[in-house]
């Protein structure tokens, strides 16, 4: 159940931080509400970890790793140990796969474009700074 590669279905080129905690909670055959439950945590905030729209904070990194049985390593980059991908069985449509791999793209070229327009706004803010 475990891998040392990053070249495997929840490595960083393939999963997201909520996919892998999507995929570990699944596997230790939890609900979100029980996860939450767990954690002390509100079902919305493990909804948007899973969702990818927030991440949690390292003690509660580190009681998931705990709770799901993986590493805090896997849970953030899919390094270490984990879980090795679905069954084969779960053969996924290649229109979907297409799909799904443009999705990943426009999410990285999301992400960047938020980091860019945050070092702008920095700019801006001190370039109207030593203006005023």
């Amino acid at each position: 159940m475990t891998r040392e590669t990053t070249d495997d279905w929840y490595g960083p080129e393939h999963a997201t931080f909520g996919d892998r905690l999507a995929a570990a909670r699944e596997s230790a055959d939890m609900t979100q509400s029980q996860l939450a439950r767990r954690l002390g945590v509100k079902l919305g905030t493990l909804k948007g970890w899973e969702q990818d729209l927030s991440e949690p904070r390292a003690n509660k990194l580190q009681m998931l790793a705990g709770l799901l049985n993986v590493s805090i390593m896997w849970l953030l980059n899919g390094e270490g140990e984990g879980l090795d991908g679905p069954p084969e069985e779960a053969q996924i449509d290649p229109d979907v796969s297409k799909i799904l791999a443009e999705m990943r793209e426009v999410r990285t070229a999301l992400k960047a474009g938020t980091e860019r327009l945050g070092q702008l706004e920095k700019r801006l803010r001190l370039a109207l700074k030593e203006s005023a």
